[in-house]
């Protein structure tokens, strides 16, 4: 199966971030042959602090990407939070994704899976590979006809998660597409003191270890400028590293 990269960053900060990203993107499809999804999320609702930085909103949002898509040209992959948002991110977006905290909601699969577009479903950090066969029914239920499954690592608390590379294998047993989340998985959620902590040297390493173990997808945020990015700074990848590290995926 032929590999699929998602990349963009964590959220919409502004109308010149996203162009920034997108012009790199349409840059490497032409220079390695991809076909990246452009990703980024309207409104980050699960951050740790009431305080932090959550984007433009639905409405606003939504056009923005509307207008990356027809400028660019790129696929869009964004995540809902509530049921009421899926019809109206579905008329915009080709992957509606399901947040990993979310992933047993049933409302949100079923409405989202209503749509008709790919839906994703991140593993929750509480759930293993085998567990997400459950959510995957109730999206194939509800009229999905495409969906897939991103691993993204398990917390057991303090400060940390841990990734199990064999639930890609597992996870490959109930949907043939299943992709790493390499920049989600060496976060440290909320160890930056009302932030989420991360460690993104180890991204390359976390694409690369999925690859043995059979990802066909890849997932990274990436920015310009990771350490002045208003969400999920410490784990994003530079976006000037990201061709390099697709091209060492593609051999």
């Amino acid at each position: 199966m032929e590999q699929i990269f998602i990349a963009g960053p964590c959220v919409i900060e502004s109308a010149e971030l996203i162009d920034t990203v997108a012009a790199k993107l349409v840059s490497i499809n032409g220079e390695l042959g991809t076909d990246i999804i452009f990703k980024a999320s309207f409104d980050k609702a699960n951050r740790t602090s009431v305080s932090s930085f959550r984007g433009p909103g639905l409405e606003h949002g939504l056009q923005m990407l509307a207008d990356i898509k027809s400028r660019y040209g790129l696929r869009i992959l964004t995540d809902i939070h509530e049921s009421y948002q899926a019809q109206a991110a579905g008329e915009v977006c080709d992957v509606l994704q399901i947040p990993a905290f979310l992933c047993r909601q049933t409302d949100l699969l079923v409405s989202a899976a209503k749509t008709g577009k790919i839906i994703n479903i991140k593993k929750a950090q509480f759930l293993s590979g085998k567990d997400m066969r459950y959510p995957v029914e109730k999206a194939r239920d509800a009229g999905a006809k495409e969906v897939w499954l991103t691993e993204r690592g398990n917390t057991f608390g303090y400060n940390n998660l841990v990734v199990d590379f064999r639930n890609i294998p597992d996870m490959l047993q109930i949907v043939p597409r299943v992709i790493m989340d390499c920049t989600h998985s060496v976060q440290r959620p909320g160890a930056a003191n009302g932030t989420t902590g991360g460690d993104r040297q180890f991204v390359p390493a976390m694409a690369m270890a999925a690859k043995a173990f059979g990802a066909t997808g890849y997932f990274f945020e990436v920015h310009p400028d990771p350490d002045h990015a208003l969400s999920d700074g410490p784990n994003m990848l530079p976006l000037d590293r990201l061709q390099t590290l697709i091209a060492e995926l593609k051999n």
